[in-house]
C-alpha cells in the first residue's frame, strides 16, 4: 500500500465562456446542470491512495473486456489497485455462460463468475425444473452464485436470454430456484429499485436531478414503487432462510438506510453491498461510517463501475481516508463527496472477509 498527503493549493476554477464555452454553453446562465463540473477551492489535505490497505474481493463487476487484450489490461490494473479477486456478474446461462466462462478461465484465481436464472417459459405452467437443471449445469461447469438480478419494479429483467416481467424475486414459480440455491450453498445478489430520487418529481427540489431524469421512473405506470420494492425483497428473504441473499447498491437505501439496517438486523442471511453507490454515500461521511461500523459484517466492497485504476483509487479513498469536499468526474450528482474514515477491523472485513464467506472461501487468507 502506498499512501501519499500532502497540502497544497487547489486550482481555483475560473470559468472561462471563451468562443467555444463549456461543453458548447457560453453563457453561465445557459449552464446546464448535466454539465456542471466544479473544482474545489479549497485549499485542505488530500489523501492519495493508489492500491487498498487490504487485499480486495470485488463482489459486483460485469465482463467489460471485449478482447483478450483488455482482459490481459485489467488484470493489471487489479494489480496495481490490490485487487486480489472480481466477481463476474454475466446474467447469463446457455452457451454465453459457456463462453464467458472459458475466457475468464484464464486467470482462474483472479475471477469468479455468477450465472443468471434461465426465465425462459416463466409465463407457463410447469416452469421451474428446467431453469433448476440449467442453473445446476452452470454452477457444474463453474457458476459460484447467482447474478445480477434486477428487478426496477416492473419484474425481473436482467437475466438472459428471457426477460421475466411480471414476475418478483418473491414470486411462488422462484421457490424452486431459490431453495436450490440455498441446497447448493450460492448466494443470489440482486438489483431491487432504484435511488430514491427517481422516483421523485423531477423539479428544482429533486435532489439527485442529474442522475434521476436519465433513470427516472417517475412517469412509468404500473411500477411497482420503491417501498414495494423493498417489501418485495424482505419477502424473498424471509421465505428462504437457508439462501443467502446480497442486496446490491444498499438495496438502493442510500437516502435512508436505517431501511437496510432494520433487515440486516432481522435476517441473517442477507448480506449488501456498495458497488456504485459511493456518490451517493460519500455525502453523509459520519452517518455512512457509523452504519458501517455497525454493520461490518454484512457489507460487502463492489465496483460495478468499469475497470479503471483511478476508480479503484477513487473508492479507496472514500473508503480509506478522512479527505473532506472533492470531486471526481466518474460521478454525476453536484455535491462534493468526503471520506469515511473506516477502521482497520472494518476495512478488513468489507474488504475481504465476508466476502470470503459468502462465496466458502474462508480457508483462503
Amino acid at each position: 500500500m502506498k499512501i501519499f498527503k500532502h497540502y497544497f493549493p487547489i486550482t481555483v476554477l475560473i470559468l472561462i465562456f471563451a468562443s467555444n464555452g463549456i461543453n458548447g454553453q457560453d453563457n453561465p446562465e445557459e449552464l446546464l446542470l448535466n454539465n456542471f463540473r466544479p473544482v474545489s477551492i479549497y485549499k485542505i489535505p488530500e489523501t492519495r491512495i493508489s492500491e487498498a490497505k487490504y487485499p480486495v474481493i470485488d463482489m459486483h463487476s460485469h465482463p467489460y473486456p471485449k478482447s483478450i487484450e483488455a482482459l490481459n489490461n485489467w488484470v493489471k490494473t487489479m494489480d496495481a489497485a490490490g485487487i486480489d479477486k472480481t466477481v463476474i456478474m454475466t446474467y447469463t446461462t446457455g452457451a454465453e455462460f459457456d463462453s464467458l466462462f472459458r475466457v475468464y478461465s484464464r486467470y482462474p484465481d483472479r475471477f469468479i463468475l455468477f450465472c443468471g436464472f434461465d426465465f425462459t417459459g416463466y409465463d407457463q405452467s410447469g416452469f421451474g425444473p428446467d431453469a433448476v437443471k440449467e442453473l445446476e449445469r452452470c454452477i457444474k461447469i463453474g457458476a459460484r452464485g447467482v447474478g445480477e438480478l434486477g428487478d426496477k419494479g416492473k419484474g425481473l429483467f436482467y437475466s438472459k436470454p428471457v426477460k421475466a416481467f411480471g414476475m418478483h424475486i418473491d414470486d411462488p414459480r422462484m421457490d424452486l430456484l431459490l431453495k436450490k440455491c440455498a441446497d447448493l450453498s450460492i448466494p443470489v445478489s440482486i438489483h431491487v429499485a432504484e435511488p430514491i430520487w427517481m422516483y421523485q418529481k423531477m423539479d428544482s427540489t429533486n435532489d439527485g436531478l442529474m442522475n434521476a431524469y436519465s433513470w427516472r421512473l417517475d412517469n412509468q405506470p404500473g411500477i411497482v414503487d420503491h417501498a414495494g420494492m423493498i417489501r418485495i425483497l424482505e419477502n424473498a428473504v424471509k421465505k428462504h432462510p437457508e439462501t443467502t441473499f446480497i442486496a446490491l447498491h444498499y438495496a438502493n437505501c442510500s437516502y435512508d438506510l436505517a431501511i437496510l439496517g432494520s433487515l440486516l438486523d432481522k435476517y441473517p442471511n442477507l448480506y449488501s453491498g456498495m458497488g456504485a453507490r459511493f456518490a451517493e454515500t460519500a455525502a453523509i461521511p459520519r452517518y455512512m461510517a457509523d452504519f458501517l461500523a455497525r454493520h461490518q459484517d454484512r457489507i460487502v466492497y463492489g465496483t460495478d463501475m468499469g475497470t479503471d485504476l483511478e476508480m479503484y483509487r477513487y473508492t479507496f479513498r472514500i473508503l480509506e481516508s478522512k479527505d473532506e469536499h472533492f470531486y471526481e468526474s466518474n460521478y454525476s450528482y453536484h455535491w462534493p463527496l468526503h471520506g469515511f474514515g473506516l477502521d482497520d477491523g472494518i476495512l478488513k472485513k468489507i474488504y475481504r472477509a465476508n466476502a470470503l464467506k459468502i462465496l466458502k472461501l474462508e480457508g483462503e487468507n
